[in-house]
């Protein structure tokens, strides 16, 4: 696979996808040379400082080189309500590891993610626990598909 990349942006090494939520944010893993991305864990949490401490510890564990952030979009392309929410966690999160933040359009990844696990027999409440982590993976598979040629 070849893949196109961006200015700035690593060739190889881990990437770690957030799909962020006030409460719940969704973690991904996967390799840049690969391009396959594995849903990790989930950060549940309303405190932000919280939220970065247990994501730190992600960082640590997997020493990610590039981290890609789901920026909400509404479905006709317009504004979302939570994008400013996302643009300053793209900040912190900056901020905090030194890492580059690519931002991705997370319209539909939650619904793909809803999906995939009706069709793996996961229906109503029982999707909580991982929809988010399934959410990130549909925003990190769809980053590294836009990126390779």
């Amino acid at each position: 696979m070849t893949t196109a990349v961006p200015s700035g942006q690593p060739r190889e090494g881990t990437v770690l996808a957030l799909d962020f939520g006030q409460r719940r944010t969704g973690l991904a893993i996967g390799e840049l040379t690969l391009g396959i991305a594995h849903p990790l864990k989930l950060v549940e949490t309303t405190d932000a400082d919280q939220r970065l401490d247990r994501i730190a510890a992600t960082v640590r564990e997997w020493a990610p080189k590039l981290l890609v952030l789901g920026l909400p979009v509404r479905d006709d392309g317009a504004e979302h309500p939570l994008a400013a929410a996302v643009l300053a966690f793209r900040d912190a999160l900056e901020h905090r590891f030194g890492l580059p933040v690519r931002l991705v359009d997370e319209r539909f990844s939650s619904h793909a993610a809803s999906l995939a696990l009706a069709d793996a027999g996961v229906r109503g409440r029982r999707q909580k626990e991982h929809l988010d982590s399934l959410a990130a993976r549909e925003i990190l598979q769809g980053f590294f598909d836009a990126n390779s040629a």
